[in-house]
């Protein structure tokens, strides 16, 4: 019953503060931290209900719903962060409610997935990869939002929310800054892969192994090309766009085979 509650509480919160983002693009008057305090408030609620689906006297559960929470709570948090430094916040109209839905679902135990090891080290590196990609889902949303800011600037339509938001040139910075830290994020969920895990290649973790290098290695590529030859625009957008869609089935679609069809 408490974990229900609290979900509501934090969906609630996250939709009011989408809303009134939504609302703040039609009155430039308004402080910018008020659409953001709910989501605060949220991001701390969601905290507690992961806390209390995540851990458990049987091991950690990570099922396929609680860990897209999970995934979506710090997503949240690294959007309400780089609002402070960004004008961003338009972000959040999407990725708040979804957080928000997803801490419901996920108190409602659907799906579980439990991880009975106490090893600390591999422990770490499931944080550590689920930290990666969460980095990355939100360099997806970026760079859609980037786009969609750049064929309307092209298209000389300049109008609507992309008057919000930040220039190209920063919009592209703060792309970059995220794919870098996502970058090594999964490079650290990598190698400790490697490291701790008996056999990474065993029959159960091959697909993720292998769609989880393939998209590191894309991703590893484009930065270099952004170093080396200073690629943006388009190219940036496709090359990170593709990193995701391998790393998100790598992460959610073995999930999704091993919980809900094996």
């Amino acid at each position: 019953m408490f974990l229900t509650i609290a979900s509501v509480l934090a969906t609630v919160l996250y939709c009011l503060s989408a809303f009134l983002i939504f609302r703040q693009f039609g009155d430039q008057s308004q402080k910018r931290w008020k659409p953001l305090a709910p989501v605060l408030l949220a991001i701390l609620v969601h905290a507690v209900v992961l806390n209390q689906t995540i851990y458990g006297p049987a091991g950690l559960n990570l099922g396929f719903f609680v860990a897209f929470s999970l995934i979506c709570w710090l997503i949240s948090i690294q959007i309400l962060l780089s609002s402070i430094f960004y004008r961003v916040e338009s972000l959040g109209i999407a990725v708040f409610p979804v957080s928000g839905l997803a801490s419901l679902i996920s108190s409602m135990g659907y799906s579980e997935h439990l991880i009975t090891t106490g090893n600390a080290s591999i422990q770490g590196h499931i944080m550590v990869s689920v930290i990666a990609y969460s980095l990355i889902m939100l360099s997806a949303c970026h760079a859609t939002l980037l786009a969609y800011q750049d064929h309307l600037i092209r298209s000389h339509h300049p109008g609507g929310f992309i008057r919000f938001l930040p220039p190209l040139h920063e919009m592209e910075i703060l792309l970059f800054q995220l794919l870098s830290f996502g970058f090594i994020a999964l490079s650290a969920s990598l190698i400790t892969g490697f490291v701790f895990l008996e056999d990474i290649f065993a029959q159960h973790l091959v697909h993720k192994t292998v769609l989880s290098i393939v998209g590191w290695f894309i991703l590893g590529t484009l930065l270099f090309g952004r170093f080396k030859f200073g690629w943006r625009g388009k190219t940036a957008i496709r090359w990170t766009l593709s990193s995701f869609g391998f790393l998100m089935v790598a992460f959610f679609g073995s999930k999704l085979v091993l919980e809900f069809i094996l």
